[in-house]
């Protein structure tokens, strides 16, 4: 399916501010989407998610016990995309939360709630809005969901209507154009007022999606949700060094022109997507600090590796780099940082926030200090071969047998 929209002029929002009154007495000191399952937050999970395409920015919308979510994600940049976190000086609900939006100079977003998971084809649900429509829910089966909102949900010609009977129910993944800022009041509910109001006017789209789903919304749900998001998000990796690997090293890549793929890496990078496998990059750039090219250099190379890779579907779920060398030109990049490879730091700080199957998870890269930092990290390592993807192949086998 071609594209309709690009993402890289989409903002995605995340709908964080809620007190979580049904779950109140398991929260402790976090507010509900800082809750933390197999070592992780529960909104790492989705911007885990969110962060692999190439949105415009991650704006997370805060208020009950705001700081804890600003501490953690306010102006970080998460595989080459900006979170921007901004608090409700007054709670207004989901729906008027959204009105803090205009500050920002939001256009066209993505919308998530911040206490479920989606895990949709993103681009599917964008690129199928119509026109004169105003935007498109991710519609599910209803999930034995007690809650109201939206729960009765059918689709005729692709427009949402009120059935009978808990068909289908709202998963919580919108997209909306900016005409939607016309229908928002000051003090609404998102669920409860503007979207049944706009349903009932025939003015939203609906596709139906039979991907993993989770609310830990309620104490049932979030009773079961370890162990789901558990069974659900711990994958082997392949985590790979970049120039030499999946590129090749002319020296100090930094223009998008000179990128170029080495064989049998989009074929595998494809591979490895359809064998459930994460993809990492790890990479040393001391070339930031010997000042032959700058971070933003680095950062703009990124971003069009990853709009170029979102049109074939293909996503590295993370890349993390090191701009230190003990000889560096820039004073703040002149240490011997455990980031900088053969140190492990970059590999471990990817375990930190994503669930990995370390035992059948490996290591591609070219040169001894690619090997020494992931025996640190216990990873099976291989240095490159000339054609990626039967490499990759092989070694998934050897797994396997």
């Amino acid at each position: 399916m071609p594209d309709n929209y690009s993402l890289k002029k989409i903002d995605c929002v995340i709908l964080a501010g809620g007190k979580g009154t049904r779950i109140k007495k398991f929260l402790g000191k976090y507010p509900k989407p800082m809750l933390k399952f197999n070592g992780k937050h529960f909104i790492q999970y989705i911007i885990n998610k969110i962060s692999k395409y190439n949105f415009k920015r991650i704006i997370v919308l805060c208020g009950f016990k705001h700081k804890i979510i600003f501490q953690k994600f306010h102006k970080k940049k998460i595989n080459f995309t900006e979170v921007i976190c901004i608090k409700e000086k007054k709670l207004l609900g989901t729906g008027g939360a959204l009105i803090n939006l205009k500050k920002l100079k939001v256009m066209n977003f993505l919308l998530v709630n911040g206490d479920t998971i989606f895990d949709i084809d993103i681009k599917s649900l964008i690129n199928n809005v119509d026109k004169k429509k105003l935007g498109i829910i991710a519609l599910t089966k209803n999930k034995n969901q007690k809650s109201k909102k939206l729960n009765n949900l059918i689709l005729k010609n692709k427009v949402v209507k009120i059935g009978k009977n808990n068909s289908y129910m709202n998963g919580g993944v919108y997209y909306f154009k900016k005409n939607i800022f016309k229908y928002i009041k000051k003090k609404s509910s998102l669920e409860n007022d503007l979207l049944p109001r706009l349903v009932k006017k025939n003015k939203i789209n609906g596709k139906i999606f039979k991907d993993f789903f989770i609310d830990i919304g309620s104490k049932y749900h979030l009773s079961k949700a370890e162990k789901k998001i558990r069974i659900k998000f711990k994958r082997p990796a392949a985590f790979l060094d970049r120039d030499g690997v999946v590129n090749y090293d002319y020296g100090y890549v930094h223009k998008f022109k000179d990128f170029k793929f080495k064989p049998g890496v989009l074929e595998g990078l494809k591979y490895l997507t359809k064998k459930n496998y994460y993809i990492f990059i790890v990479t040393n750039q001391a070339g930031i600090a010997k000042k032959k090219f700058t971070e933003k250099d680095f950062f703009n190379l990124h971003i069009k590796i990853k709009e170029k890779l979102s049109k074939q579907n293909i996503y590295f779920d993370d890349v993390q780099y090191s701009p230190f060398h003990p000889k560096a030109k820039i004073k703040k990049y002149k240490k011997n940082s455990i980031t900088r490879k053969p140190g492990n730091k970059l590999i471990e700080d990817i375990k930190l926030n994503w669930d990995i199957d370390l035992k059948r998870s490996f290591m591609i890269g070219d040169k001894e200090i690619d090997k020494l930092s992931a025996y640190k990290s216990k990873l099976y390592f291989q240095y490159a071969q000339f054609d990626f993807l039967k490499q990759a192949k092989s070694i998934i086998k050897k797994f396997n047998s």
